[in-house]
Formats: C-alpha cells, structure tokens, sequence
C-alpha cells in the first residue's frame, strides 16, 4: 500500500515537472500572415511593428506601456546599452511617428495636423529615421533587402511629407514672406528650419505656392495609371497662385489682339520632391541639432541627391499633378461651351506646357479633336510621362484651341501660338526644346497637324482668284487680311508628326443629318467673326452667286470637315516639309469590310491614309482611338525611335541636371 502510494505520487511529481518544463509551444501561421508579421507596422496597422515590439522587450517595456509612459519609454530607448544603433534608431523614429499620428487626430485649438507638438513629433521621426539610414555603420545598399530598412524609409517620407505641409499650413495662417516673396518657415518649438529651393531653377515671375497637398492622398478615376518613382523624399503636389486663364482675345490677320495675355501656361500643379536634411556630420551630432533644412526638388531635372557621401535616389510622382489639374480644369464644359460659341468658351488657342520648361527636352505637342480639350489626352500624356525613357528625353506640351473655329483660322492662330511660346522660352531658338518637335493630332487635331507642316505656296489663293476675280486695289486690300490664312509655309522646328483618326479629305458623316443639325447649332463668336464679315462682304459683291464656292467662306469646324468642303478638298493635296517624318494610326470599327473601305465610324480608311508614311497602323477601334492601349503603345514606340534615329551631337555638350552629368545634345536630321 504505502509502495503504490510512493509510486502515485512519483508519478504525479513527475507529471508536473514536465509540464513546468514545456515553456515553449509550435504553432503554424500562414503565408498571409507571416507577411503581416514581418511588414505591419505604425502606418499601416497603427500598431508599432514586430521589429519595435522586439526592441521594447529586450529594454523591458511594450507597447502599452510605451504608449503610457511615451517620454520614459523614449528615453529608455535613447539611453539603452543593449541596443545596437540601428535597433535603437529604427524603434524611436517608429514610436515618434506613432506619438505624431495621435496628436495629429486629437481635436482642441492647439492640435491637429498642423500644430506645433504634431509637428515636432514628426521632426523627430524623421531624424532618427535620418540618423539610422546614414550614420550608423551600414550603409543603405548594405541593407537593401531588408524589411526593416522599407520601413524607416517610409516613416521617413510619410514624416517629412506631414511635417513640411504642417509648416506650410502654419506659414499660410501666419502670413509670414520674405523680401523675396519666398516662405520663411516659422519656427516651431526649439527647432530651427530653412528652405533650400536652389534645385528648382525658379525664376522671377513663378507664382507664389497656395497649398502643398500631398500626391499620396490624392487618386483619381479616368486615369488608368499613377505612375511613380520609388526612393527618398516626400512626394508632394503644389497649388499656385497662378489663375485659371481667361480666354485671351481672338488673334487678328494683322497680328494685332486687344489685350496681351499670353497663349501659354505652364502646369498650374507642379509636382515637387521635399527633403529634410538634418545638422551634423556624424551620428551624435545629427541626434543633438534642432536646425534642419527643407531641400526641394524638380523630380524631372533631378533623380538622385548626394547625402553622407552617397548617391540617393529621390521619390518621385508624375501623374498626380497632371491628374489635379484634370480634375479641375472644367475642360469638358467649356469645350461644349467653346463649340457653341458662348460668350465664355475659347475664342484662341492656348498652349499648356504639362511641367515645368526644360530647354535640355524635346517638345511633344499634342492637339485635340472636334469639341474636345486636353483631356482627350489623359492616358496618352500620362503614359508618355510614365514612361522612364521618354521622360527623361521629352515634355509635352497641350494645344487648347476653339474647335467652332475654321481651320484657316485655327492653323494661323496655332501657328502664332506655338511661335510665340518658343520665342518666350528660347528667344535665341538654340534650345534642344525648339528643335525636333513632334505633333501629335487626333482627328481635327490631325488634320490641323498636317496643315502646321504643309506649304500653301499660291494654290489657295489662286483657287480664290479663281473663283472672285479681282484686282487693283480691291485684290490688295483682300490679299493682304487674308494672306495669313491662305498662304502659310511648315513650322521648321517640328521634325515628326503622328496623325490619329484624322479625315485629311474630310468625312461624309459631316453631311448626314445629325451632323448637319448640330452644324447649325454652332456659332462662331462675333470677335472671330468681325476677322472675316468685312472680306466675305467684299467677295460677294464681287461675285453675289458665288459666297458658298471657293476655299474660304465662314463656315465652321463641321463644315470644313466635310468631304465636299472646298477648303479641305485643295488643302489635302497641299505638300508637307519632305524633312519630316510622319506616322498614321486609324481605327476600323467596320469588321469584315475591306481595309480599304473601312472607318472608324467617322472617318474612312481612304480619308485617314497618307501615302508616304514612316509607319501606318490600323487597330480595331471606334473614332477615339488615341485612348486604345495599342494606340499608346504604338506612339511610345515611334518616340522612342526618334530619339534613335536622330543622334547625339557629342561636340555640343549640354548638361543635364536630371542625371547630373554632360551628355550630348540630339542633332537635327
């Protein structure tokens, strides 16, 4: 009995130990969250991370005791010997972000997003997250496949992003300005800040910022892409001062306008790439500074920046502002508006330039169809900017023209624009940007292209003799208001041309009967009428039976897309500048039908096709056919040739700031 007793009770201590010893249990998690593990962290779950987590445990604390205690639980951090710096550097900058993300939610007169706590938090995240990318004893290239480093470059650039908009939002409310009508960052707590924009190549008459508004927050629909560049630096969108244009006065054949507003505008939302660059050459002086810096920077002239010794690659955004100035704009409205001729549409061309002007870029202008505006061009813009290459090598620039106007008009008056926006940027003409244009033109927008690089010589205005004979004084009064519309000769900067859906011999669906009706709905300004009434008196009473005959009456945009319209008819066969190099992209919506007799519901293969074409390509597609993925892939394709076909003239070097190193300048063919 008291044998069996012993026994039980061995039995009993014995369970009981191996259960005190089974300290560790194995479970299994699945792919899922193993990655939750390794990447959650503050700004994605509002949780601090595994890897802080980690850290607090070895120092004896948590997270919620962190969270208690946030001041002890820092400078426990700060003061701890059994950390290494990147353990301790990684972990503060992730629990400063959580302390900036909580001040920047409370609610009170003295808190939110741009209040002074929330902003020093912020500060602080960003300087540890600073001091553990480059001073500690690896380098970033030594950590490039580590999770942990991802992170604490994100805390960097989510800090320096709400810091700097903080402080801008704080500079609005204050009024502060300098002499030189620059920000002067207020100061906030013990921290000294300044502004270093010398990277910008601002010039004197750039308008004043508005509002920086973070491109991270922003996305949009109509946009198939937002296209990015990965690295270091807060992405940032800023608004100008700069006010939406007014319709300038329409342009006269003297050349003469009532008022002198400009036809160009450059991107009233410029993107911007922002640093915070902090005091201090090694790792003790940059964790004692309060002075840091705001480095800004253009991310299409600048890619890398040099900090610690090392080359960084900065972040970057290229579609947001494109995307904000879309979405705002209004363009839909005013070009329905602009084709009825109301008294706020357009009554002049207006030429966009899509980023800021670089001489050191060739120019890719891009021009509309009937009762359309820029935004015909958002994915084909977006996509040619999102493209690395042809970033680097091209800017485009937008033509915003009055699609009631005729095309006599609408070629003289683009014509003057685009003269006059290269004369502003390039007086001298020397410019890699004044060279080697490419015209990209969709429908209208094609055949207006094609006008910009033919010669008239004297056919139309012979066909208009023709037609109203005249002479003396009489035929040197109507030559001379109307010779800038008849006689014209190639812009000689434009080198290449893409023609899109364009109806060179205009189309018969602009006599059916749908057609016809909104023809007569469309009205031309007075303006741009009193540029002709007097002439067209003129030439009746030259010849009274004969107004609707020759190849220039007052008809409108659907008129002179007409297959039997005069002025199209003769100006079809007029000759382009043999030095340029023209592609053709058309869309069959008529499957089963010959090619040769195809269309695209609106315009035939027959009136689309040009003999002598680099290159031809027929999609299945309706009329808008520029918005055809293939159509995007077929013009990246040809601008991508160009940059191959023309070479660089190594004797000319130019440099370039986007790579920071001399290369040679493109030679014209």
């Amino acid at each position: 009995m008291r044998s069996r007793f012993c026994f039980s009770s061995l039995l009993l201590c014995a369970a009981l130990l191996l259960t005190g010893c089974a300290g560790v249990t194995v479970g299994s998690i699945s792919p899922s969250e193993y990655l939750a593990q390794r990447r959650g962290d503050v700004l994605i779950t509002g949780k601090l991370s595994t890897s802080a987590q980690e850290v607090l445990r070895v120092i004896g604390s948590d997270a919620d005791q962190c969270t208690a205690d946030g001041q002890a639980c820092r400078q426990a951090l700060a003061d701890s010997t059994g950390l290494s710096d990147e353990q301790r550097l990684s972990a503060l900058s992730e629990v400063w972000l959580q302390v900036a993300l909580k001040a920047g939610k409370a609610g009170g007169a003295n808190a939110g997003p741009s209040a002074p706590e929330t902003i020093e938090a912020y500060l602080e995240t960003a300087r540890h997250a600073y001091a553990y990318l480059f001073f500690t004893t690896r380098k970033p290239r030594d950590r490039a496949f580590e999770d942990r480093q991802t992170q604490v470059r994100d805390y960097y650039n989510y800090a320096v992003q709400q810091a700097i908009t903080g402080l801008f939002s704080r500079y609005r409310q204050s009024g502060l300005a300098g002499d030189d009508a620059l920000p002067r960052v207020p100061q906030v707590g013990a921290w000294r800040i300044d502004t270093d924009l010398s990277a910008l190549e601002l010039r004197p008459d750039d308008p004043v910022p508005q509002a920086l508004i973070p491109a991270a927050s922003l996305t949009f629909s109509g946009l198939r892409n937002t296209y990015r560049r990965d690295g270091f630096g807060a992405e940032l969108v800023v608004e100008t001062n700069q006010p939406a244009p007014s319709p300038p006065s329409p342009l006269s054949a003297d050349n003469k306008t009532e008022d002198d507003t400009p036809p160009y505008s450059e991107m009233p939302f410029p993107g911007l790439t922002a640093l915070l660059r902090f005091e201090g050459a090694d790792l003790r002086a940059v964790l004692a500074t309060h002075t840091a810096r705001i480095v800004v920077f253009d991310p299409y002239r600048t890619s890398t920046t040099r900090l610690a010794e090392q080359d960084i690659p900065l972040a970057a955004n290229f579609t947001s502002g494109y995307g904000l100035w879309l979405a705002r704009s209004d363009f839909a409205r005013q070009a329905l508006r602009s084709l009825f001729g109301s008294a706020d549409g357009l009554t002049r061309p207006r030429i966009y330039l899509m980023q800021p002007y670089d001489p050191n870029r060739r120019t890719v202008i891009m021009l509309h169809g009937l009762a359309s505006s820029p935004e015909a061009w958002i994915n084909v813009a977006n996509e040619v900017l999102g493209d690395e290459t042809l970033r680097r090598s091209y800017q485009i620039w937008q033509v915003y023209y009055p699609t009631n106007a005729p095309l006599p008009i609408n070629n003289f008056a683009i014509r003057q624009a685009i003269t006059e926006t290269l004369a502003h940027f390039d007086p001298g003409g020397q410019a890699e940007a004044s060279r080697n244009i490419t015209l990209i033109g969709h429908s209208m927008g094609g055949v207006l292209s094609r006008l910009l690089v033919s010669s008239s010589g004297d056919k139309l205005w012979d066909a208009l003799l023709t037609s109203y004979p005249m002479q003396g004084a009489q035929q040197q009064r109507i030559e001379q208001r109307l010779a800038p519309y008849l006689r014209f000769e190639p812009l000689p900067q434009v080198s290449d041309a893409i023609f899109i859906a364009s109806p060179h011999r205009g189309t018969p669906f602009a006599n059916n009967r749908v057609a016809r009706w909104v023809a007569n709905l469309i009205t031309l300004p007075v303006a741009m009428l009193g540029q002709l009434n007097d002439i067209s008196r003129d030439l009746m009473r030259i010849a009274p039976g004969k107004q609707d005959i020759g190849p220039l009456r007052i008809p409108n945009s659907i008129d002179n897309l007409s297959d039997r319209d005069a002025f199209v008819q003769m100006s079809s066969g007029l000759p382009m500048n043999p030095r340029v190099h023209f592609h053709s992209i058309i869309g069959n919506d008529t499957p089963g039908v010959a090619q040769a007799l195809s269309s695209d519901g609106i315009v035939p293969y027959e009136s689309a096709h040009l003999d002598g074409a680099a290159s031809e390509l027929v999609l299945r597609s309706a009329h808008s056919v520029q918005e055809n993925p293939l159509a995007i892939l077929e013009i990246r394709r040809i601008l991508r040739e160009q940059l191959l076909l023309t070479p660089r003239c190594q004797d000319t070097p130019v440099k370039l700031p986007s790579v920071g190193a001399a290369e040679g300048r493109p030679c014209s063919r």
